[in-house]
């Protein structure tokens, strides 16, 4: 399905119904001090009108969880992927030690929608949050979940609602990592391109805090999410290996999103470093089945009759142009 093109989003605001998302309020005396200890950004810049943008990571850097913060009265709101709902807890749970901090779980206390509009939206309900969850002005809205229904209701009337494909096609063509696809406990979040949006060089100690300022004093990382376009206007498909023809049967990386817009077929994925500068031509190959032998098969052209055809990409920048 077709996103709206940028013109258009700024033209008439759409909204999206995010209350599958998984919710916690962080409460206690230690509350700053405890969370400001796990998160990548700096705390201290979110506000009852204003959430940021973070990532928890273990001590290895890689990433436990990506998560949206704002503050409440005498706590702090967080809001993560829905399938991260039990282990996020246990997670943050894990490192209260003599901390005054309690960690509830309220996803099903509260429904959450997010409009993209320029302006604040003037709503008879709901507590308005700004956030950039997309590369546009967002609000979130925090709302009684037994009110869910008014509060569609009231937005339906006012805007138009975004289905979960154009959200999902937006979302690629802007470059932004989702819990699951791009975000794993596998990847460093520098490597998902998230350090201008959740990573704060200067604030205090966090766990795996280490490993970032390591690999941003060497401006090196293994890999890096790109931008990846389909030269053969095939569907690229999540999963689909990515081999170089310079070094036949050589995995360089693999497809984590991939989806069509209004101009041909894109797709997000991880590249290794030597491979992934702009421009780099590589194949996509699917690898379900298949063997490294067959892999050197498909991408040098040689007979293999059922191995599938490997489809030609090219690296290119994020966002999609």
């Amino acid at each position: 399905m077709d996103t709206p093109n940028k013109s258009s989003q700024s033209e008439q605001a759409i909204f999206l119904d995010l209350s599958g998302r998984a919710k916690f309020r962080i409460i206690g005396t230690d509350r700053l001090r405890f969370l400001n200890g796990q998160i990548t950004n700096d705390l201290r810049k979110a506000s009852e009108t204003s959430a940021i943008e973070a990532c928890i990571l273990n001590a290895k850097g890689k990433t436990d969880a990506h998560i949206y913060i704002s503050a409440s009265g005498d706590s702090f709101l967080v809001d993560a992927a829905a399938d991260l709902r039990e282990a996020l807890k246990v997670r943050l749970e894990r490192y209260v030690i003599a901390d005054d901090v309690q960690i509830e779980d309220v996803t099903d206390q509260f429904s959450l929608f997010h409009v993209l509009a320029q302006q604040s939206p003037a709503l008879e309900h709901g507590r308005i949050v700004s956030v950039r969850r997309f590369a546009e002005p967002g609000w979130d809205i925090w709302g009684d979940a037994a009110q869910h229904h008014v509060s569609l209701q009231e937005l339906s009337s006012r805007w138009a609602p975004c289905d979960s494909d154009t959200a999902e096609v937006m979302r690629i063509e802007q470059g932004i990592p989702r819990w699951g696809r791009e975000l794993t406990n596998d990847i460093i979040p520098i490597e998902a391109n998230l350090e201008q949006r959740a990573i704060d060089y200067q604030k205090g100690c966090y766990i795996g805090q280490e490993v970032i300022s390591r690999i941003k004093m060497s401006g090196q990382t293994n890999k890096r999410l790109c931008g990846l376009i389909s030269l053969d206007d095939l569907p690229l498909q999540p999963g689909m290996k990515l081999a170089t023809p310079s070094a036949p049967g050589k995995e360089v990386g693999w497809i984590t999103s991939a989806t069509r817009n209004e101009r041909q077929e894109i797709a997000l994925g991880y590249v290794k470093r030597g491979f992934n500068n702009v421009g780099t031509k590589l194949a996509a190959v699917s690898l379900s089945h298949r063997t490294a032998d067959e892999l050197d098969a498909v991408t040098t052209g040689g007979a293999a009759s059922e191995a599938p055809q490997p489809i030609r990409v090219e690296v290119v920048p994020l966002p999609f142009r």
